[in-house]
């Protein structure tokens, strides 16, 4: 099913999904005004001009919350990454700023006793993000270093990465998690979300599904240590919290295997989207030449004429963020085969407002226009970047295997000749496809069918050891064993841990009872996305069904844009605001008690008790007015990452009702080409290194 769009026009929405009304909410830019406040107090605690050697995997963590020109204000010098080899610094203070990992604080022991050995002076700090760690101490104590540095933290925690999305960045949070049995990220996820709780009033009640989230909601209910934190005013909470929702990743592993098919989605599996920022070429990001108000339309960007990259040409970071380019925030959440139309709406739009020049006539208007006109210039570039992004794009949607990927997806979704897909996902290995791709499809298959049958898993495991390299067996070994288990052979060997084949998903049957194949309806009304499925063109998220069987019951049964779109329209096609249902209270699982026992992983519903006086408690002027429409925040947070298409299915969601807004967290934002990368130990390698702050 494709997405479809909003018009402009529309009384309630924006064309990205974002609802014009008076629902208040949370200010989450206050969590990045604590983090920089943070990391200004530890770089005044060393006096004097340091030199700042960094974690690479920091540094764009540190991008979003804070900017070059401030650390040089607090008396930052030079910065270098933190790699092996000698490290030379002029100032008398180096300050180490990393993760608390092993390989780190090795480097970091080594280029203390060579400095020590050149008889060179430094006062060495060491900032451990988030927080401090008794292994580490123990390391330098014993490679002999520990009384030359002196240890701190920062504690770096939710990053704000959209107006609805917090982030911990934690790039390898599920590979610790599911691979390495390193379960440190879930007391740093408790952390962080106390910090929630104490700066925007306390979770009444915690929910989630999962055996990593049940064991970080039972953190919760307990007293965790205190945390700086910022405060609101308790008496005037904007949008108090419901509840929390946590869900594992391992909880949904289809979704994150599957093709993003949203705009932004597409942009991060094809480009890749790091930290909020993508490599783009120059020449999209160079604004053009400012167009001439007697022939405007001859410079405005056309969707079939953008301009095209040169191959090979020089790249640069470009933030996609919603706040500063409106034109990303209409677009981010379409599927993909929507966005042209979008575009050309745009740019017509666009071109009837360089027009309205040619119709003034008197001083006045002529000054009206020329106001505006800083404006236009900014919607002119937004258009010629997007236009020319998605003519990026494109090409490779187009590709032989990028259909086939696709083809075998859907397959797999609907059960359809299973085998014939595991022989066509070996094709695509002697097509040339990514690795990533074909592990993907693997796993895909085997959760699907609840494993492949032996003699063709083999076959196709040694074809890819083959084709991609026999460094790339742990990968295989990783994905087969427990408590990850996405890569099983059917039936299982005897010898087979009980947990494996408890840990099944009966995809079959969920697939039916979530309703999570969506038929297109090529009479349903143009411009109304008729459920979250629209994200993958038909299917929908586990994770977002859950979410829904606590929070939208009635989306799970049903399509509710498809009854808005009988019941409610506005005269312009769309739902107006008033007519939207109120969102019903949390009320737990009720309803779906039959279909949770056959997902793996706890099911958990904690009710706290929330304190009188706190921020969830207090009653608003709002509530007070309106005793039964007060909106509140369900915070969702994701263990192990979520995709850009979760984001997208959720703010789905949030539109369809009044009176509750979703605050999306994450460990961070993950693809399964990522997850792939993480779990081979794909591009690990430390960065360039950086002699001087510019």
């Amino acid at each position: 099913m494709a997405a479809t769009s909003v018009a402009p026009s529309s009384d309630f929405q924006t064309s990205s999904g974002l609802e014009r009304d008076n629902e208040q909410t949370l200010d989450i830019e206050i969590l990045k005004d604590v983090a920089k406040k943070a990391l200004i107090n530890a770089l005044n605690s060393v006096n004097g001009a340091k030199t700042l050697v960094l974690d690479p995997t920091l540094a764009g963590p540190l991008g979003l919350v804070t900017e070059v020109a401030l650390l040089k204000h607090h008396g930052v010098d030079k910065m270098f990454w933190l790699e092996p080899g000698p490290l030379t610094s002029i100032t008398t203070n180096v300050i180490y700023l990393c993760r608390p990992l092993i390989k780190y604080v090795k480097i970091i022991a080594d280029q203390i006793k060579m400095h020590s050995k050149e008889s060179l002076k430094h006062r060495y700090t060491l900032f451990l993000v988030p927080r401090t760690s008794t292994l580490v101490s123990r390391i330098l104590e014993e490679e002999g270093v520990l009384g030359d540095v002196t240890i701190s933290s920062y504690n770096l925690q939710f990053i704000p990465v959209a107006e609805d999305v917090i982030s911990l960045e934690h790039d390898s949070a599920f590979k610790e998690l599911w691979v390495d049995g390193d379960e440190t990220i879930i007391y740093n996820s408790a952390l962080a979300l106390d910090v929630l709780q104490k700066t925007y009033g306390q979770f009444p009640r915690i929910l989630g599904k999962g055996n990593y989230a049940s064991k970080l909601a039972t953190l919760l209910t307990r007293s965790l240590p205190e945390q700086p934190s910022a405060s609101v005013d308790p008496l005037t909470p904007p949008a108090p919290f419901d509840s929390l929702i946590i869900l594992d990743r391992h909880v949904d592993m289809i979704t994150p295997l599957l093709t993003q098919l949203t705009y932004e989605g597409l942009i991060d599996e094809l480009i890749g989207i790091k930290n909020s920022q993508v490599e783009l070429p120059l020449s999209l990001l160079n604004p053009p030449s400012a167009p001439n108000p007697a022939n405007p339309s001859a410079s405005l960007p056309s969707t079939s004429a953008a301009i095209t990259p040169v191959l090979n040409e020089k790249t640069k970071k470009h933030l996609l963020s919603a706040a500063t380019d409106p034109l990303f925030a209409e677009l981010r959440d379409l599927n993909f085969s929507s966005v042209g139309k979008r575009l050309s709406r745009v740019a017509h739009q666009l071109d009837e407002d360089y027009k309205a020049r040619l119709q003034a006539k008197t001083v006045a208007q002529l000054r009206d226009f020329v106001g505006k006109l800083g404006g236009l210039q900014t919607e002119h570039q937004a258009l010629r970047l997007h236009t020319g992004l998605s003519e990026m794009l494109v090409p490779q949607t187009r590709t032989d295997l990028f259909s086939k990927s696709l083809e075998i997806q859907q397959n797999l979704l609907a059960s359809y000749e299973t085998a014939a897909q595991v022989s066509a996902i070996e094709d695509m290995i002697a097509q040339g496809a990514d690795m990533q791709t074909v592990a993907r499809l693997l796993c895909l298959a085997s959760i699907t069918t609840g494993g492949i049958k032996t003699r063709a898993l083999e076959s196709v495991k040694k074809e890819f050891l083959q084709a991609y390299g026999y460094n790339l067996l742990p990968l295989l070994l990783s994905l087969s064993a427990p408590p990850l288990s996405i890569l099983l052979q059917n039936p299982l060997p005897v010898s087979t841990s009980s947990l494996v084949a408890a840990n099944k998903l009966p995809f079959t049957a969920i697939r039916k009872s979530l309703r999570l194949l969506i038929d297109d309806n090529p009479e349903a009304l143009e411009e109304v996305e008729n459920d979250i499925s629209y994200v993958y063109s038909g299917y929908a998220p586990i994770s977002v069904r859950l979410i829904q069987c606590v929070a939208q019951k009635s989306g799970v049964i049903s399509n509710p844009a498809e009854k808005a779109s009988v019941d409610g329209l506005d005269g312009k096609g769309k739902v107006s605001a008033s007519k939207k249902p109120f969102a019903h209270p949390i009320v737990g699982w009720k309803g779906f008690e039959d279909v949770l026992p056959t997902i793996p992983g706890q099911t958990f519903d904690i009710v706290q008790k929330v304190p009188a006086g706190s921020a969830s408690s207090a009653p608003s002027i709002s509530s007070l007015l309106r005793p039964h429409e007060q909106t509140t925040t369900t915070v969702v947070f994701f263990l192990g990452g979520c995709t850009y298409t979760e984001i997208a299915a959720l703010r789905w969601v949030s539109r369809q009702n009044r009176g509750r807004k979703f605050l999306i967290a994450t460990t961070g934002i993950v693809s399964g080409a990522s997850l792939m990368k993480s779990i081979a130990n794909y591009g690990k390698g430390p960065g360039k290194r950086d002699t001087t702050i510019s």
